[in-house]
């Protein structure tokens, strides 16, 4: 059954559709209000009378970029039967979106960690949720593939979670700076190399 949405919910909708690959390109500092009025269509009293203000748009925009990608993992990881498999999930979810995530201004997680650091604390919890969100779920999943007899027995689970992690954002900052889509397939390689050497 399809949710009926109110016109305040469908315009928050749009709002974020909008704004999500300005953001991502060019980041909370350097997104501006007249950014936003042009990308929508709106005024900026119809922005701010559906969002109390940009960061409040902003951290929207993030949870729907990161959304997107959660989505296809989620479901890649959720048809795989074995641990191995629920691994090499993650290196055919990005084989599948790097292009298009060139193509929106590279990966929310990064741009967002990268640009909110030091400057938006909200923006930079919500990026390093995701990411400790992300080694719990691959912890979890190599725990599981010891226990399984999947995995070999002394791996340590989040130095190899991490290193995916690490190997993944790593090969889309590296793609998207040099416009080079194939750095991505040498590195997810890797980890599929990473994830064959711990395999039983």
């Amino acid at each position: 059954m399809n949710k009926s949405y109110t016109k305040a919910e469908r315009t928050r909708n749009f709002i974020i559709e909008s704004t999500a690959v300005i953001f991502n390109k060019k980041g909370y500092a350097g997104t501006s209000l007249s950014d936003l009025t042009k990308a929508t269509g709106l005024t900026k009293g119809s922005i701010y009378g559906n969002f109390e203000n940009k960061e409040e748009v902003a951290v929207a925009v993030f949870d729907y970029n990161y959304s997107r990608v959660a989505n296809l993992t989620s479901q890649e990881v959720n048809r795989a039967t074995t641990c191995y498999d629920k691994l090499m999930a993650y290196v055919r979810v990005y084989q599948k979106i790097i292009k298009e995530t060139m193509n929106r201004g590279g990966c929310p997680v990064l741009n967002t960690a990268t640009e909110a650091d030091d400057t938006n604390e909200l923006l930079r919890k919500r990026a390093a949720d995701v990411v400790l969100n992300w080694e719990g779920n691959l912890t979890a999943i190599i725990k599981k593939g010891i226990l399984k007899k999947e995995f070999k027995t002394n791996i340590d689970p989040r130095k190899t979670a991490l290193s995916i992690i690490a190997l993944i954002e790593g090969g889309i900052m590296i793609s998207n700076i040099t416009g080079d889509v194939t750095s991505m397939d040498l590195i997810l390689n890797t980890v599929e190399t990473l994830i064959d050497q711990i395999e039983r």
